[in-house]
């Protein structure tokens, strides 16, 4: 059903150099042979298949941890909702793709509406300092929460090419757009905006007119990569060799069903367990899951699903996990 609140709204991209993901008009995947760009019938028969029932109402049962005192090589890691993350670094507090409202919608009254509040109360927030954001569909680009956030804190806010114009519309002054492997140096952090097989898009006429990406967040000796959205393919094992392994690497396991639609731009779990192991993450965490209904598949079986893979891969279980919404982990 989302996709078709893709099809509203309006983006604008620059004119730009052509590239091996960018054909002067559109970007594109190089990963895949033939590009997303489902019909009218493929969005209709998508929505019409049988779609699991999901609970009205998930209470959060997380522990913050916000005011921890950090050593200069902890990280710590609130899981918000979604793909939201609050990252805190010595110094430096980073928001993922956040998202407060109610439905990820371009409308209020229709759209996927989620089940569980954010794990941390707005109001509740540290000061925010960076907001990165991996692409502009209305689960990880929701106008609202940003204008909050610009309001109350004026953070800087890093997305792909061809956002910028969206951003600073809302009244945002302080962003900074990035192309696949580029990267902007704040205080002593180094982010690098990095490749993923997705989509992007926000109206009826502007698919794929800005890009879409993941994160690599390099803090002195530790880092963190926050994966985005993304279909599984060989980004992975190109950010390894261009960037080294990640610390903590953030992957997505839901939104995977059916396959037939979903596979070039959502991994599944036992797809995201191969991710981890070409990244060679020291730790994975499941995201993008459990918040708000967007495919077929049940509330639970993201987790149950990542369980089978590890096991199948022979990979411990500590290695890839899920925290709950409201958890703060200090690694």
């Amino acid at each position: 059903m989302l996709c078709l609140f893709h099809f509203f709204g309006c983006t604008t991209v620059s004119k730009r150099r052509t590239s091996d993901h960018f054909n002067g008009k559109k970007f594109y995947n190089p990963t895949l042979v033939k590009q997303f760009s489902p019909g009218i019938s493929d969005v209709y028969r998508m929505v019409k298949e049988s779609r699991a029932k999901w609970p009205e109402e998930i209470k959060n049962s997380g522990v913050l941890r916000l005011n921890e005192k950090l050593g200069p090589d902890d990280i710590a890691l609130t899981f918000v909702n979604h793909a939201t993350f609050l990252i805190q670094l010595p110094h430096l507090n980073i928001l993922t793709d956040p998202v407060w409202s109610k439905r990820v919608s371009p409308v209020s009254w229709f759209g996927p509406k989620r089940v569980r509040a954010p794990g941390i109360k707005f109001e509740d927030l540290p000061k925010i300092d960076v907001i990165i954001i991996s692409h502009n569909h209305y689960d990880h680009l929701d106008i609202e929460t940003l204008k909050k956030l610009n309001e109350r804190f004026s953070p800087k806010v890093l997305v792909p090419v061809g956002n910028k114009a969206l951003i600073e519309s809302i009244g945002i002054k302080n962003v900074e757009e990035l192309d696949w492997w580029e990267s902007t140096q704040i205080n002593d952090i180094c982010i690098t905006f990095t490749p993923t097989q997705h989509t992007s898009g926000r109206g009826l006429f502007d698919r794929d007119e800005s890009l879409w990406g993941s994160y690599f967040i390099q803090c002195g000796k530790r880092s963190v990569y926050f994966g985005g959205d993304a279909g599984y393919s060989s980004h992975y094992m190109e950010i390894k060799k261009r960037l080294g392994s990640p610390d903590i690497a953030l992957l997505g396991i839901g939104a995977y069903l059916p396959r037939w639609f979903m596979k070039p731009v959502h991994m599944n779990p036992a797809e995201a367990v191969i991710a981890h192991k070409d990244l060679g993450a020291k730790l994975s965490i499941g995201m993008h899951f459990g918040t708000f209904q967007e495919s077929s598949e049940a509330f639970d079986q993201p987790a149950k699903d990542l369980k089978q893979a590890l096991e199948k891969e022979r990979i411990s279980q500590d290695s890839f996990i899920t925290i709950k919404e409201g958890d703060t982990k200090i690694f």
